[in-house]
């Protein structure tokens, strides 16, 4: 079985706008971010983006939009990233089961990449990427401030993230 860190994009992967990001001008990917994600895969991880797109539905950008943005992370860093699934659904518009805080796209990628749950990570910076991860059996640390509740492991960065993870041997589980 293999390993994985599940990753949510904006607020983790690239800057936090506050709003939407699918122009190319504002998808800024954060500085820690390749180094981080060059030391997850050098540590053996399968690396997937896990992100909702609550825009596509609502018709404020296009799919298209949304893969542009993910070929720019890939170029950025260095075509790391396994796979990258993203939920065009919104509870106004339409629902769906990929939709963090569901679990189906973690569900996806376990299938898809023959993962054991029991060593992979959910990175993401709301309770809802937390809640997925629970659903799937992931573990999960929660990056930055943009959630006022009380969770941990609790950290700054996906740096930070990653010196917990890579901290962490298969017979030392973190709970």
């Amino acid at each position: 079985m293999n390993k994985a860190v599940f990753l949510d994009r904006d607020g983790v992967l690239n800057e936090e706008i506050g709003h939407y990001v699918w122009e190319l001008e504002k998808f800024v990917v954060l500085e820690d971010v390749p180094e981080s994600l060059a030391r997850l895969k050098q540590a053996g991880y399968h690396l997937i983006v896990v992100t909702n797109q609550a825009g596509i539905a609502k018709g404020l950008y296009s799919e298209a939009e949304v893969q542009a943005c993910h070929q720019k992370l890939q170029q950025a860093t260095g075509n790391l990233l396994d796979a990258l699934y993203f939920a065009p659904a919104h509870p106004s518009v339409s629902e769906s089961l990929l939709r963090k805080p569901d679990s189906l796209m973690l569900e996806k990628a376990i299938a898809r990449f023959h993962l054991d749950p029991a060593q992979c990570w959910m990175v993401g910076d709301r309770l809802r990427d937390m809640h997925a991860g629970q659903k799937a059996g992931v573990r999960g640390i929660l990056v930055g401030t943009a959630e006022p509740a009380e969770y941990q492991p609790r950290v700054a960065n996906l740096r930070a993230a990653t010196d917990i993870i890579l901290a962490v041997t298969p017979e030392r589980h973190f709970v």
